[in-house]
C-alpha cells in the first residue's frame, strides 16, 4: 500500500497525507527517497503508532526478524502527538460542518504549540511530510495554517482540504482493515462515510477560517504567540 491522500504545499516543501499504510522498511525507505522528505512530522497519538509504525531498512538487521523502527539519518521524525479523543471535545459530538470547524478550533485554542512545532521543520528549511491517521482533520489543521503562512489565500486552503472528499472511500477501507485486524473489536459503523467527522466539507474549513480569523487574527502572528521566532515564521512565507 502506501501513504494516501498525498499531495504538496507551499512550493512543495510541505507534503501532506495519511499514515504509511502496510509500507515494510524497503518500501518506506523507497518512499521517502522518491519524494525527497526529510523531516516526518507525526501527529498521532501512540497508540495509532503503534498500530501503523514507520518503518525503515535496519542496516544491522541479519534478516531474522521484523524490520526496526529506526529513522535514518537523513530523516527527522518528530512525534508531535494530538490524540483526537482526549482534548477539547468529543469526536462523537460532530453533526454538522460547523461542528467540525469548530473541533478544530478547539484543537489550536488549547495547543496553539503543537501547530508551531509542526511547522517548524519546514521554516528551518526541510521538505517535511505532515500526517495523521487519515490525513485529513489534524493534517488539514497544520496544512491550512501552513499554506496561509505560505502566502496562500482562503480559497486554496479551502480547495486542498476539500481534496480529501474524492481520496475518502480509499482511505476509510484500509483503515477499517487495520484496525480490523490490530482491534478486532472494533465497530465496523466506527468508519461510516455518513459520519460527519469523517468528511471533509468546504463548509468545516470555511467555519474553521472565519473563527480563527476572529479569535487569532494574523496567522504569523498567531504562530509567533506560539513559539516560532520571526526569522522561522518568515521563512515560511514563498
Amino acid at each position: 500500500m502506501a501513504v494516501l491522500n498525498l499531495r504538496p504545499l507551499a512550493g512543495g516543501r510541505i507534503l501532506r497525507g495519511s499514515q504509511p499504510f502496510g509500507l515494510d522498511a524497503a518500501a518506506t525507505s523507497d518512499f521517502l527517497t522518491e519524494h525527497g522528505i526529510q523531516a516526518i512530522v507525526d501527529l498521532r497519538s501512540e497508540l495509532e503508532r503503534s498500530l501503523v509504525p514507520w518503518l525503515v531498512q535496519d542496516d544491522n538487521d541479519d534478516g531474522g526478524g521484523a524490520p526496526a523502527a529506526v529513522v535514518p539519518p537523513a530523516v527527522e521524525l518528530i512525534h508531535n502527538p494530538l490524540d483526537p479523543n482526549a482534548i477539547a471535545g468529543s469526536l462523537q459530538s460532530v453533526e454538522t460542518a460547523e461542528d467540525l470547524g469548530d473541533l478544530y478550533l478547539g484543537w489550536i485554542r488549547l495547543r496553539p504549540e503543537w501547530v508551531a512545532d509542526a511547522l517548524r521543520p519546514v521554516a528551518r528549511g526541510k521538505r517535511t511530510l505532515v500526517h495523521c491517521s487519515l490525513g485529513k482533520d489534524r493534517t488539514g489543521v497544520v496544512s491550512a495554517i501552513g499554506l496561509l503562512a505560505a502566502g496562500g489565500t482562503k480559497d486554496q486552503v479551502v480547495a486542498d482540504y476539500s481534496a480529501t472528499t474524492a481520496n475518502l472511500p480509499d482511505v476509510l477501507a484500509v483503515m477499517a482493515e487495520t484496525w480490523r485486524l490490530s482491534v478486532p473489536s472494533t465497530p465496523a459503523e466506527y468508519f461510516s462515510p455518513d459520519l460527519m467527522v469523517l468528511q471533509s466539507p468546504e463548509a468545516a474549513m470555511r467555519h474553521f477560517l472565519a473563527g480563527f480569523a476572529q479569535e487569532f487574527g494574523d496567522v504569523r502572528s498567531f504562530l509567533r504567540e506560539a513559539g516560532l521566532t520571526a526569522v522561522e515564521v518568515e521563512s515560511l512565507a514563498l
